[in-house]
C-alpha cells in the first residue's frame, strides 16, 4: 500500500532537490556568466539597456551596472551579481571577470558533477587550487612603490589596460594621464569624494580636462562681485526666504491698510537681523544650501558679498570637506563657526553654461574632472569607466603591488594549478585540473571577442608559459601573443586577487546547495 505524499509546506510554497537544484543553480550562473562575458576585454561589445517604464536606455559594457540593472529570478544568478556588486564596491574594476570566472568554474564543476563526481570532492579540489593560483600570482607580482617614477610608469599602465576595455579606449593615453593625475593629487586617500566629476554635453572626449579646483554648477547673486580673492566662505544651510509667520492656517485681522505694512517691516527688519548675524563672521563669500530670496540677495550685494544659493546637498558637502569649513545653520557665535578659505572664486564657462570656480583650496587634493561628450549616453559611460579606472589606482597606490593582464596572469595561475594537480591523487585532482581549465577561459574569452582564434592563440599562449616565458600574454592589438611587461599591459594585484577569491568562493557557495525551498507570496489582506 503506497502512502500519499505528506504536504509540509503552505500552499503554493514549492521545493526543488538534489539533482534538479543543482541544475536551476548551474543554469542560471552560466546564463549570467554568459550574459556579461562578450563585454570582456579590449575589445568587448556594449549593451543597451531600456528601461519599459520610464523609457530611458543606458549604454555600457560594466558588468556591474549590466547586472545592477536586470531583474532576476535565479537564486544562482543573484549570487553573482552580488559578488559583481561587491567587486565594484571593493576595487571598482574586474566586475565582469569575476562573473565571468566564477561561471566558468560552475560550468566546470557541471562536467564534474554529471560525471558522478560529488560536489563535496569538488569544492576540497576548487580549494587546493585557488591557494596555489594564488600563491602563484603572489610570486609573479612587482612591487615598484619605493620607486615615485617606475611607480607613475604603473599607474599609468593600469590606468590604460582598465580603459582599453571601456568607451574612452580611443583617448587612453590622454585619460590615463589625467586619471593618475587625479588619483595622485589624493596623497595617497583612497577617498574618492575629493575628485568631483561634472559632465557637459558638447564637444568631443577629448575635450575633457583636469582642473584643480572645485567647481559648483550654480549661479552667484544679482549685482554681486563675479571675482574674490582670499575668500572667506561662510556654508551655511538656512532658510532665507523673509521668515513668515509660519503658523499654518493663521489668520491675521488688521484693522488698517497701514498695519499689514508694518508686519512686512517687522519681517525684513527680522531678515535683516540675520544678515546683519552673518555679516558678522567677516566673509565675503556665503553659500547657502536653500534659496536666498531678492531682499536678503540685495542685502548681500550691497555688503560686497557674494552669496550662492539652492548649492545642492552633495556641492554643499563637497565644498565644505574641500575649502575646509563647516556646514552652519545658526549665526549667533561667530566665533564658533569654522569658515571655509580659498585663494580665489571666479565665474567660469563651460560649453554655454556659467560655474563658479573655487581655486586655490585649502584641502590640496581637491580636483575636479570636466567631461565633455556628444550624448549624455556618452558622457553617463565616460563617467562609469573613469570611475572604474579611479577606483582602481586609489585602491593600487595603497596596495602597489601589479601583475600583467591581458590573459598572463591567468594562464601563470592556470600553470601553477595544473602543478598542484599532478601532485594530488585521488578524484580531487580532477576538479583541480578543471579549476585550471576555467581559470583558462578568461584569454579564450579575450581572444573570441576580438574575433581571432582563440583555439591557435590560447593554445600557443599555453606553450610560451611551459616555457618559461611567464610575462607572455595575449597581444590584442596584432592578433598574436607577446610580452606584457613590454606592452605595458599592468593590472593591480588587489584587483586579480580580489577576482580569484570572490569568484571561487561564489562557486564553492552555489555547488553546496541541494535544495531550493521556494516561499509562497504574501496575500494581500482579505483575499
Amino acid at each position: 500500500m503506497s502512502l500519499a505524499p505528506v504536504q509540509i509546506f503552505k500552499d503554493e510554497a514549492t521545493e526543488e532537490r538534489a539533482e534538479n537544484a543543482r541544475l536551476s543553480s548551474f543554469i542560471g550562473a552560466i546564463a549570467v556568466g554568459d550574459l556579461v562575458k562578450s563585454t570582456l576585454g579590449p575589445k568587448g561589445m556594449d549593451k543597451i539597456l531600456q528601461s519599459m517604464s520610464q523609457g530611458d536606455i543606458m549604454v555600457t559594457n560594466d558588468g556591474a551596472t549590466i547586472l545592477k540593472s536586470i531583474a532576476l529570478d535565479n537564486a544562482a544568478a543573484k549570487v553573482l551579481v552580488n559578488i559583481s556588486k561587491v567587486q565594484d564596491d571593493e576595487v571598482g574594476d574586474g566586475t565582469t571577470s569575476v562573473c565571468v570566472l566564477a561561471a566558468e568554474l560552475l560550468r566546470e564543476a557541471e562536467r564534474l558533477v554529471n560525471r558522478k563526481i560529488h560536489p563535496q570532492t569538488i569544492i576540497e579540489g576548487y580549494r587546493i587550487a585557488s591557494v596555489a593560483a594564488f600563491k602563484a600570482l603572489e610570486a609573479s607580482a612587482v612591487d615598484n612603490g619605493a620607486n615615485p617614477e617606475v611607480f607613475r610608469k604603473d599607474l599609468i599602465n593600469i590606468a590604460r589596460t582598465t580603459l582599453s576595455s571601456k568607451v574612452l579606449s580611443q583617448d587612453k593615453d590622454y585619460f590615463s594621464n589625467l586619471t593618475v593625475d587625479a588619483v595622485l593629487r589624493l596623497k595617497g586617500s583612497t577617498n574618492l569624494e575629493h575628485i568631483q566629476i561634472i559632465k557637459k554635453v558638447g564637444g568631443r572626449l577629448i575635450d575633457s580636462y583636469l582642473d584643480e579646483g572645485f567647481i559648483l554648477d550654480k549661479k552667484i547673486g544679482v549685482n554681486q562681485p563675479k571675482r574674490i580673492e582670499n575668500a572667506k566662505i561662510l556654508i551655511a544651510n538656512t532658510p532665507m526666504d523673509t521668515d513668515k509667520i509660519k503658523i499654518f492656517g493663521a489668520r491675521v485681522r488688521v484693522d488698517a491698510t497701514g498695519k499689514l505694512a508694518e508686519l512686512e517691516r517687522a519681517e525684513r527688519d527680522k531678515m535683516k537681523e540675520k544678515v546683519e548675524k552673518i555679516k558678522a563672521h567677516g566673509i565675503n563669500c556665503f553659500v547657502n544650501r536653500q534659496l536666498i530670496y531678492n531682499w536678503p540677495e540685495q542685502l548681500f550685494a550691497d555688503s560686497g558679498i557674494m552669496s550662492i544659493e539652492h548649492a545642492d546637498f552633495d556641492g554643499v558637502e563637497r565644498l565644505a570637506l574641500v575649502t575646509g569649513g563647516e556646514i552652519a545653520s545658526t549665526f549667533d557665535h561667530p566665533e564658533l563657526v569654522k569658515l571655509g578659505h580659498c585663494d580665489l572664486i571666479e565665474e567660469t564657462i563651460i560649453g554655454e553654461d556659467k560655474l563658479i570656480k573655487f581655486s586655490g583650496v585649502a584641502a590640496g587634493e581637491a580636483c575636479t574632472i570636466v567631461l565633455r561628450g556628444a550624448t549624455h549616453q556618452l558622457l553617463d559611460e565616460a563617467e562609469r569607466s573613469l570611475h572604474d579606472a579611479l577606483s582602481v589606482l586609489s585602491q593600487t597606490v595603497k596596495e602597489t603591488r601589479t601583475v600583467l593582464g591581458g590573459g598572463c596572469s591567468e594562464m601563470l595561475m592556470s600553470k601553477a594549478v595544473e602543478e598542484a594537480a599532478a601532485k594530488t591523487a585521488g578524484k580531487k585532482a580532477i576538479a583541480i585540473e578543471s579549476f585550471a581549465k576555467a581559470l583558462r577561459q578568461i584569454p579564450t574569452i579575450l581572444a573570441d571577442n576580438a574575433g581571432y582564434d582563440s583555439a591557435d592563440l590560447v593554445s600557443r599562449l599555453r606553450a610560451a608559459h611551459n616555457e618559461g616565458k611567464s610575462t607572455y600574454g595575449l597581444d590584442m592589438t596584432n592578433n598574436d601573443i607577446g610580452d606584457m611587461r613590454e606592452n605595458g599591459v599592468t593590472e593591480s594585484f588587489r584587483l586579480k586577487q580580489q577576482i580569484l577569491t570572490s569568484a571561487s568562493e561564489a562557486a564553492e557557495m552555489i555547488l553546496r546547495v541541494d535544495d531550493i525551498i521556494r516561499c509562497a507570496p504574501r496575500k494581500r489582506e482579505g483575499q
